[in-house]
C-alpha cells in the first residue's frame, strides 16, 4: 500500500505540482494585503514545510555515511565549482545579453552566486541520489559563500557595500539541515530498536511519500506567497524567463554530460546536478533587502517559478538518466519501486 502511494505521487509529480502552482496564485494574489501582513508567519510557516521536506529523506540516512561522503573530494570539488564558477561566469553572461536594466541584472547576478538550496537534498532522495553527498555538500556550500558571495558581488557591483546575512544562513542550516538530520537519526534508531529492522524497511516507503507531500505544500506556500509579485509584475517576470530559462537548461545539460563523460555513478550525478542547478533565493532575497533596492530583490522572488518547473522535470527524468549513466534496468526499477 505504502510502496503504491510513493509510485502514484511520483507518477503524476507534475501534475500535483503545477495543481499547487495554480491555487497558490489564484488563492495568493486577492490576499495581498494579508500576506504582506504576515510575512513573518508565511516564512516561519515555509521553514517548516522545507523541514518536512528534509526530514522524511533523513531518517533513511546513515549518519555513518557522512564521513564517506565528506572525503568524495572529487565530488565535492565539482558541486563547488558548478555552484561559485559555472554559475557566476554564466550568469554573467546571460545577464549582459538579456537583461539592461542594471538593478535587475544585479539581482539576477545576486541569485547565481548565493549557495545550493536545501530542497536540493529532498530532491536528491526522491530520485534514488546520494543524499549523504548532497548534505554534505549543502553544508559546505553555505560555509564557502560566506566568502564567495560578498567576492563575486564586489566584482559585479563594486560601489555597493554587500552585507551577507551570516545569522540568517547559519540558522538555515540549523533549522533546515541539522535538525532534520539528527532528528531522522533518532528515529530510525527508536524505530529499528522497537519493532525491529525488517518491519521498519516495511515503512520505508512512507517517508518519500511525506517528503513528496510537503514538496506540493512549499510549492503552493511559494506561490501563494509570491503571487502579487508574479502577477503584478509580469512584465519583469517575462523579461526574466529568457535568461533563467537558458540557465537551467544550459546548466542541467553541461553538468549531466561533463559527469556523465567523468564517469560519476548516477546516485553522485544526482546530489551534484540539484545541489548545482538550485539555489537559495531566501537568501539571495534577504541580501537583496538589506543591500539593495526593492528591484533587485525580484529576480530572486520568482526564480522559484523556474527553479521548480526545471528541477520537477529532471526529476521526472531520473529513470532515463539512471540508464544513461549505467544503471541496469533491474536495479533502477528494484530503486523506484
Amino acid at each position: 500500500m505504502l510502496k503504491k502511494v510513493q509510485q502514484h505521487l511520483k507518477r503524476y509529480l507534475l501534475l500535483y505540482v503545477s495543481i499547487a502552482m495554480a491555487l497558490g496564485l489564484l488563492l495568493g494574489h486577492p490576499q495581498a494585503v494579508w500576506t504582506k501582513a504576515h510575512k513573518a508567519e508565511i516564512k516561519a510557516l515555509t521553514t517548516v514545510v522545507v523541514f518536512f521536506i528534509i526530514y522524511p529523506m533523513m531518517v533513511n540516512l546513515k549518519l555513518e555515511s557522512l564521513a564517506k561522503a565528506g572525503r568524495n573530494w572529487k565530488g565535492l570539488t565539482l558541486a563547488l565549482a558548478y555552484n561559485f564558477l559555472w554559475a557566476p561566469i554564466f550568469g554573467y553572461l546571460l545577464a549582459k545579453g538579456f537583461l539592461h536594466d542594471p538593478l535587475l541584472a544585479l539581482g539576477f547576478l545576486l541569485v547565481m552566486v548565493v549557495p545550493c538550496s536545501s530542497m536540493s537534498i529532498g530532491y536528491t532522495g526522491l530520485a534514488e541520489g546520494n543524499v549523504e553527498l548532497a548534505t554534505v555538500t549543502v553544508a559546505l556550500s553555505f560555509l564557502v559563500a560566506v566568502v564567495a558571495v560578498p567576492l563575486w558581488m564586489s566584482i559585479f557591483a563594486g560601489q555597493y557595500e554587500v552585507t551577507v546575512p551570516i545569522h540568517d544562513m547559519l540558522m538555515s542550516i540549523l533549522e533546515v539541515l541539522i535538525a532534520p538530520m539528527v532528528l531522522g537519526y533518532l528515529t530510525r534508531l527508536a524505530l529499528v530498536r522497537r519493532y525491529g529492522e525488517k518491519k521498519y524497511r516495511e515503512w520505508q516507503p512512507f517517508f518519500p511519500s511525506l517528503s513528496l507531500l510537503a514538496m506540493f505544500a512549499i510549492v503552493f506556500v511559494i506561490f501563494f506567497a509570491k503571487a502579487t509579485v508574479i502577477v503584478d509584475k509580469w512584465q519583469t517576470v517575462l523579461l526574466l524567463l529568457v535568461p533563467e530559462t537558458l540557465f537551467f537548461l544550459v546548466t542541467l545539460s553541461i553538468i549531466t554530460l561533463l559527469n556523465r563523460w567523468m564517469h560519476i555513478p548516477y546516485e553522485e550525478h544526482m546530489a551534484l546536478v540539484f545541489a548545482s542547478a538550485g539555489k537559495n533565493n531566501g537568501t539571495a532575497i534577504a541580501i537583496a533587502a538589506t543591500a539593495f533596492s526593492p528591484l533587485v530583490a525580484v529576480p530572486a522572488a520568482v526564480m522559484p517559478v523556474f527553479q521548480i518547473f526545471f528541477l520537477v522535470t529532471y526529476l521526472k527524468l531520473a529513470d532515463p538518466l539512471g540508464r544513461y549513466f549505467g544503471l541496469e534496468e533491474g536495479i533502477l526499477s528494484e530503486a523506484r519501486s
